[in-house]
């Protein structure tokens, strides 16, 4: 729970605030930059909710913060509404989970509802609000893990749905020997008729992205927004595999469509396909840029 006695100088006054023990993670500013903003390499509270919506939307950042740096002065009377409002719907059958991980250093997680059985993309916290929400959508037949670093509570979550785990062989860790399904090579993988799995090694040796009906794309850590940029970008200082097949596995993704990047770490991008591809040619550009 978040500290009243280390409350930030920077947040208005009022009922939100943060605390100093936030790790910059970008969840809540992202999730509600109405009320979040950054200021000394930390988040704070620049204003104050007026109304249920805005409300709502700082609970849901309170509850998907994984440090719990985020708190209300007086007690929320109306959390259990946020609770149930998780997972929050993107577009069509694909959700966020909220419940960020300190674990996955605040990676998002999202879920796909699939007539084929759900799908859980990267590890949330395992909290029993979302594990009952996701029971009444039908529970979890197959956990993808886009690559070794947000793995976060999958074991909980396989032990709980009886679930089977998907990584790449190349990614797998004395945590995650035990995971039911490792995929191996460079070609892509077909799950369900739409959708694929496709290895991009770069950021980890073993990190694939998952592609759903042509128009969502999960990327892990692979590719997300920049804000500061403002345009879709891999992440140079955070590459630990190479940077040079990361680039290889960027020109490779270029060749499909989708009109959803829904990373783990950075921020969501939506657009038309040709808005896609150029952003996609962009950040190819700027990726051999800084080689």
């Amino acid at each position: 729970m978040a500290n009243l006695k280390l409350r930030r100088t920077e947040n208005v006054n009022g009922d939100f605030y943060v605390d100093s023990s936030c790790i910059d993670c970008d969840t809540c500013r992202w999730m509600n930059p109405e009320v979040f903003y950054r200021v000394d390499e930390q988040s704070a509270v620049y204003h104050q909710p007026t109304n249920e919506k805005e409300r709502l939307a700082a609970l849901q950042a309170l509850l998907a913060c994984p440090t719990s740096s985020i708190g209300t002065v007086e007690k929320p009377q109306d959390i259990k509404n946020a609770q149930q409002s998780f997972p929050i719907l993107v577009e069509e059958n694909v959700y966020h989970c909220g419940y960020h991980s300190k674990k996955s250093y605040a990676a998002a997680s999202y879920f796909i509802q699939h007539p084929e059985g759900n799908i859980l993309v990267d590890s949330p916290r395992f909290t029993s609000p979302l594990v009952k929400r996701l029971e009444e959508m039908g529970g979890i037949r197959y956990m993808y893990l886009t690559h070794r670093d947000d793995i976060a509570d999958h074991q909980k979550f396989a032990e709980h749905f009886q679930c089977q785990r998907i990584l790449h062989a190349d990614d797998i860790s004395a945590d995650t020997r035990n995971v039911e399904i490792q995929l191996t090579g460079l070609e892509p993988f077909t799950l369900t008729e739409d959708i694929l799995i496709i290895p991009v090694p770069g950021h980890s040796k073993g990190h694939t992205v998952l592609l759903y009906k042509n128009k969502f794309l999960f990327t892990g850590d692979h590719l997300a927004w920049s804000e500061n940029l403002h345009q879709l970008n891999a992440f140079r200082d955070f590459c630990w595999y190479s940077w040079t097949e990361q680039i290889k596995s960027m020109r490779k993704l270029a060749n499909y469509s989708f009109e959803w990047v829904l990373p783990g770490h950075g921020r969501r991008f939506h657009a038309d396909v040709e808005t896609m591809q150029q952003q996609m040619h962009k950040c190819i550009e700027l990726m051999e840029a800084v080689k």
